[in-house]
């Protein structure tokens, strides 16, 4: 695929406006941001990319929407044109770099009732929240990458119900069939996504 596990590709970047009535659903944001969870999930894939979400299409109210979990909110959604005008309230974008891509298998396999089932899986994950302990947990699995940790303590900080955006998103597409390889860190990264020869890019985008 065009994106790469270390850097943004060497295409032009594309305006919103003008790319926004190609997107489709399943269509995957991808970011490479500069916060500290950012900062710790890019140190331990050793990839820029640090946060995912999926995209779901309102047409019917003109809204093109992203599905994600974020630290420290949970699950949520938020119109995708957020992240390139007003990401934290405050009238600026997402700190960060921006790009769409596509599983090139999703519009052939998921017809409209796999895609109704999709929604309703995502949106009942809707207001599950991170705590502190589930965070600490993350965190210590990607230490565990780093430190050599015996069998008993790996069950101690092993996936429970909590998710990073990646394991949100993975989940979402698990539920309709379709799979992004897990690392051997114990959880998906967005890197995984990156890295997945399943996917194209659809874009980079350009913020205002």
């Amino acid at each position: 695929m065009g994106i790469s596990k270390n850097k943004f590709p060497g295409k032009p970047v594309t305006d919103y406006n003008s790319i926004r009535d190609k997107l489709q659903n399943g269509d995957v944001l991808i970011c490479s941001g500069s916060g500290l969870f950012s900062t710790m999930i890019q140190q331990a894939t050793g990839s820029v990319w640090s946060h995912v979400g999926f995209i779901l299409r309102l047409d019917s109210i003109s809204r093109v929407m992203l599905l994600e979990s974020v630290e420290p909110l949970g699950v949520r959604t938020v119109r995708l044109s957020k992240y390139l005008e007003n990401y934290s309230n405050n009238g600026k974008p997402y700190p960060g770099g921006l790009a769409v891509i596509r599983n090139r298998n999703f519009a052939q396999l998921i017809n409209p009732s796999k895609l109704t089932g999709l929604a309703k899986y995502a949106i009942d994950l809707f207001g599950y929240s991170y705590d502190k302990d589930e965070i600490a947990k993350i965190a210590a699995r990607i230490l565990a990458s780093k430190v050599l940790f015996t069998k008993k303590q790996m069950k101690k900080i092993a996936p429970d119900r909590e998710f990073i955006c990646s394991e949100y998103v993975a989940r979402c597409y698990e539920h309709v069939g379709l799979r992004v390889q897990w690392n051997e860190l114990g959880f998906v990264a967005p890197s995984d996504f990156a890295a997945d020869p399943n996917f194209d890019l659809v874009a980079v985008l350009k913020k205002k």
